[in-house]
């Protein structure tokens, strides 16, 4: 078990605003199957902080194995990175 990658992990989620634009796209990526991810445009008007902020927080979600980002023309797409998610559903022993 790696515990510091884990840790790097909840670290990123531990962010208000960087947990939920993460739950924002998990739940953009699993309706739109056309761009196989996320358009980072059509959830930043969900949220009540600026761009270079919302960058800052992608770029922690991208440090941490979360999710990788991709340049399409102008937009920005963000996609799970299903790996590591299926990681973490492990780490945990069922209680």
């Amino acid at each position: 078990m790696d515990v510091k990658k884990y840790s790097n992990i909840m670290k990123a989620l531990s962010h208000p605003n960087r947990l939920e634009l993460f739950l924002e796209i998990i739940k953009y990526q699993e309706k739109d199957y056309e761009t196989g991810g996320c358009l980072i445009s059509e959830i930043v008007k969900y949220f009540n902080i600026g761009a270079p902020t919302i960058s800052h927080h992608l770029k922690e979600l991208s440090n941490a194995g979360l999710i990788t980002t991709e340049k399409r023309g102008k937009f920005l797409i963000a996609k799970l990175n299903k790996d590591v998610i299926h990681e973490l559903n492990g780490i945990f022993p069922k209680l």
